[in-house]
């Protein structure tokens, strides 16, 4: 199956909530979550929220014809999710309206129960829902609605409910999506169910009460998965992944003080979310502080730095490059595109080739032999930045190689402004390194590359990027310190 369009369309005829968690608020969450372009069609007004439904209001079915041509009049239609339609003549409309049209995927969600326990379907509806089923290619019935589409009790075991499916996909010739969400137990299994076939799906029932919206947000992803997924069994155990995370997540929106809802982007937490870059800097403005006040960056900046404390910092300095430049490399060699892997990559020469260059000229100039093994606080830095390359993910080691970056950026570019014509400075040659504009240049495409890098992960790994590059910042702050203790006396 597929679609001409660069995204499947998908639309929703369904009711409304008001506090976006069920209905076709929910649907277009779901749509949206999954890569398709949502659209709706509204089938009745509800006054609803995480306690329950308050009030329906039902437009004459006249304006809902309106609305459902004005889709299919204009717009192709890859896949069709129905949920609530509450009256006989709603039902019977959008039965007519699926005869005309055809869409090539169409999921019935036959709402008649919503998870609060509401009635949301008239009695005398009941009928123009079963023969809503017969236009539908997906039924997707928690066990309530089973019971009723078939005229029989509630199930009280799975076996029984998979028996029930059975029949309602042999009479309608209808796959349905049977949902034990209702059975007791830890267990939370569903199952796709033909006129032959019965495939289990089963998962852990999540403990939790965000389960508002679960029934339209599960048969809308199905729906916007199905046009590009090879069946339903694929289709639905993909929904049935994504669900189970959106549930999980869903009490920490903080959306109501009854069942609320379910997350439908949790997968995405960074939408919304501020830049890497700037919560980084935000943590870490009390290390920028304390590293303005040390006197090592003092005396740079005004050029009063004992030189042997200079000259012992440039020793201890290209110790640590060489083992940056294989922590460069490293990111580098887990770059998700080719332009990340140069930027690091020539980074990593960069260490080797101008830094060590300009740090071997500086102490060959002075006529000093610098020697002797990394201090502890160089130990220190390099030891924490060669973990992260060896277990963290590439988001991981790119937070933890961007303070060397940026801090020095910043101390450079500010430095530079203050000490003006660099012609007598005694430390211009390291002042006009990293003041450079091309230096700052760098950082500012480190920094775009670790945003990029958060983007793509979850919050779990955002975290232990914030982790690392505040232990960076910390270790830069000690590593700028420790200069004074190890520099000999003259």
């Amino acid at each position: 199956m597929s679609c001409a369009g660069s995204r499947v369309r998908v639309l929703s005829v369904a009711g409304t909530d008001p506090t976006g968690g069920a209905g076709i608020h929910a649907d277009l969450k779901s749509f949206a979550a999954h890569g398709a372009y949502g659209m709706a069609v509204v089938t009745a007004l509800v006054a609803q929220n995480t306690h329950g439904v308050r009030a329906v209001h039902v437009p004459d079915v006249a304006f809902l014809r309106a609305q459902l041509d004005a889709v299919s009049d204009d717009v192709t239609v890859d896949a069709v999710k129905i949920g609530m339609v509450g009256t006989r003549a709603v039902a019977d409309e959008v039965t007519a309206w699926l005869a005309r049209t055809r869409p090539p995927v169409v999921v019935l969600d036959p709402v008649m129960v919503a998870t609060s326990g509401d009635r949301l379907l008239d009695a005398d509806a009941q009928d123009a829902v079963r023969r809503l089923v017969a236009q539908a290619d997906l039924v997707t019935p928690n066990l309530p609605e089973l019971g009723v589409l078939l005229g029989e009790g509630t199930a009280a075991t799975w076996a029984d409910a998979v028996r029930q499916a059975r029949r309602l996909a042999t009479a309608a010739d209808v796959t349905v999506l049977l949902k034990g969400g209702h059975l007791p137990g830890d267990a939370s299994p569903d199952a796709v169910v033909d006129a032959t076939t019965v495939t289990e799906l089963d998962a852990v029932r999540v403990s939790t009460t965000s389960t508002h919206g679960t029934g339209c947000s599960l048969s809308a992803a199905v729906a916007a998965l199905r046009p590009r997924r090879p069946d339903w069994v694929t289709a639905v155990r993909e929904a049935k992944e994504w669900l189970t995370g959106a549930i999980a997540a869903g009490e920490a929106l903080g959306v109501g003080s009854g069942r609320g809802p379910v997350d439908h982007l949790h997968h995405a937490p960074a939408l919304g979310a501020r830049p890497f870059s700037a919560d980084a800097w935000d943590r870490v403005a009390d290390l920028r502080a304390a590293c303005d006040d040390l006197p090592f960056v003092r005396g740079l900046a005004d050029g009063s730095l004992p030189v042997e404390e200079f000259e012992q910092y440039l020793h201890q300095d290209a110790l640590y490059l060489a083992q940056y430049s294989r922590v460069l490399a490293r990111a580098s060699q887990l770059a998700p595109d080719g332009v990340a892997q140069v930027f690091f990559a020539q980074g990593a020469a960069r260490c080797l080739d101008v830094e060590t260059l300009l740090h071997a000229e500086r102490l060959a100039r002075a006529g000093t032999r610098w020697s002797g093994p990394a201090s502890a606080a160089t130990t220190a830095y390099v030891d924490h930045l060669l973990a992260v390359a060896a277990t963290g993910s590439y988001a991981e080691v790119v937070a933890a190689v961007l303070p060397c970056y940026w801090l020095y950026a910043d101390i450079g570019a500010r430095i530079l402004v203050r000490a003006g014509d660099l012609a007598g400075h005694p430390y211009g040659d390291w002042v006009g390194t990293y003041g450079d504009p091309a230096f700052a240049a760098a950082s500012a495409r480190a920094c775009d590359l670790a945003d990029a890098a958060a983007r793509e992960v979850g919050a779990a790994t955002r975290a232990r990027m914030l982790a690392a590059f505040v232990t960076s910042c910390r270790h830069e702050v000690a590593f700028f310190d420790q200069v004074r203790a190890l520099a000999p006396s003259r």
